[in-house]
């Protein structure tokens, strides 16, 4: 069981921590996903490799060996939304951090709409003004499923569910300028 007081390590470090290209890479994923600080990052990406590795050792096995295990993490990682419902074993190795990143809350919060950066979606989300389906989630690193998607909304005990509030005015300022600047790119 280990000591309760030492928890384990949930994530690895770059090998080569020093590397410009990789420091660059991963302000850049910082900035772009809200997220506090490395550790975060880290934490998705060692997920991430071990979805990789999985797929790599299952390509490895004989076909009735593995048919039960490929199944599993092919259902496990299609609820999850970062595999489309076609995917095969050899679509996991082709995800990146990015697709891990994109189904968070605190990312899923902002591109709803419902905040208008992503530090005010993780705001929200730890503040508690945020619920997946009745359930009140103040993890804003929270992996959100496919049938938990539709079900994100304000709290309705909080003062941000009252459309009249003024930051969800702000808001919706904020979202039709984006649209309309988006329409007129297009054109």
């Amino acid at each position: 069981m280990g000591d309760p007081k030492k928890q384990k390590k949930k994530y690895e470090t770059p090998r080569f921590p020093w590397r410009t290209d990789i420091l660059q890479e991963e302000l850049k994923l910082l900035g772009q996903y809200g997220l506090r600080n490395k550790h975060e990052l880290w934490r998705h990406k060692t997920s991430l490799s071990k979805f990789r590795s999985i797929a790599r050792s299952l390509i490895g096995k004989p076909l009735e060996e593995r048919k039960k295990m490929e199944e599993e993490l092919l259902v496990r990682l299609k609820k999850l939304g970062v595999l489309h419902e076609t995917a095969v074993l050899d679509d996991v190795l082709d995800l990146t951090i990015e697709d891990i990143l994109e189904r968070r809350l605190q990312t899923i919060v902002f591109r709803k709409g419902l905040a208008k950066t992503t530090h005010q979606a993780r705001q929200l989300i730890t503040h508690g003004h945020i619920t997946v389906g009745n359930r009140r989630v103040t993890i804003p690193s929270y992996l959100v499923t496919k049938e938990e998607e539709n079900q994100i909304a304000y709290t309705p005990k909080s003062p941000l569910a009252n459309p009249n509030h003024p930051m969800r005015q702000t808001i919706a300022v904020v979202t039709t300028s984006k649209t309309k600047t988006e329409t007129e790119e297009e054109t």
